[in-house]
């Protein structure tokens, strides 16, 4: 029995390796396309041919044939929150990405894309969203992204910034269409979150980092806002009249006890009976004259 037991564990904890190892090797190979989809983007080598290689050979000679001249032809100046993307015959320029700084380009056969690397912020549009127990609710809300990889951000698409808007948009009417209302009004920093993770893995591809997404605000029809407000007061009301037959019933306690120690105690009920006394005297500044002592009082009463 005691081997039984014993085996069962080494499996399911040779299982658990084998998957964890499958995962790793899943994300070695991931990286592995990225970087060499990079390296392949920036790395020109031998491709440019003969012919492009003495094209090159020829802007050089011309360059250097009209210096001092041609100098400010081929000196470039990239902010610190750009890079530029060189194309030189048509083809990025081995080493990506340069800047921030000075560079150089052949005026005759280079050419050069800036790219802005600071974070961009836009607004979702209103979203007519059916949700998952069919009600139809306008959702809008906020996206901030940036480029991260500037050479994936030219190559691979047209305009990164277009792209990344629609996409916003389908995404936020996909992640609230799994959604319930009551799951949309109460756990929106899920939803945010769902949407930055789905956005970030769909522009990876395009050098885009979505760095994070707001929902600004759930507008719901009319009726609808007057059905929840008709039951949030009548949960109002209801509660009002629970907490006030509580008062009640405490109140009512506290008479009872204090009935109970009165009876108890006759030298009790005088003194309440003076405190009255005193508590009408002082709201009508009025005087109070007993012609008999309280005592004798309390005699005729027992009698």
């Amino acid at each position: 029995m005691a081997v039984r037991e014993v085996g069962s564990k080494s499996i399911v904890l040779t299982r658990g390796v084998a998957d964890l190892a499958l995962e790793t090797m899943d994300d070695e190979k991931e990286n592995t396309k990225r970087q060499e989809r990079q390296e392949g983007l920036e790395t020109v080598g031998s491709s440019i041919g003969v012919c492009g290689t003495l094209l090159v050979l020829f802007s050089i000679l011309v360059t250097l044939v009209t210096l001092p001249v041609s100098i400010w032809m081929c000196i470039k100046i990239v902010k610190e929150y750009e890079r530029a993307i060189i194309f030189r015959l048509g083809r990025i320029l081995r080493g990506g990405a340069k800047g921030p700084g000075l560079f150089f380009i052949l005026p005759c056969t280079d050419s050069f894309i800036n790219v802005d690397m600071r974070t961009i912020t836009f607004d979702i549009p209103p979203q007519e969203v059916l949700t998952k127990d069919s009600v139809t609710v306008s959702v809008d809300g906020v996206v901030y992204y940036r480029v991260q990889n500037a050479t994936l951000a030219v190559a691979n698409i047209t305009n990164a910034d277009a792209a990344t808007r629609l996409l916003a948009q389908t995404t936020l009417r996909n992640v609230l269409g799994t959604k319930n209302l009551s799951e949309i009004l109460s756990d929106r920093e899920e939803i945010a979150h769902s949407m930055q993770s789905t956005l970030d893995d769909a522009t990876d591809n395009w050098g885009i980092k979505v760095e994070r997404v707001e929902i600004k605000d759930v507008k719901l029809p009319q009726q609808l806002q007057r059905a929840m407000a008709a039951e949030a007061e009548a949960t109002r009301e209801a509660r009002a009249k629970v907490i006030a037959a509580e008062g009640e019933m405490n109140a009512s306690r506290a008479l009872k006890e204090a009935s109970m120690v009165i009876a108890e105690s006759p030298s009790a009920l005088q003194l309440r009976y003076l405190q009255t006394l005193n508590t009408i005297a002082a709201e009508k500044n009025s005087t109070i004259i007993f012609p008999l002592p309280i005592d004798m009082i309390q005699g005729f009463m027992k009698h």
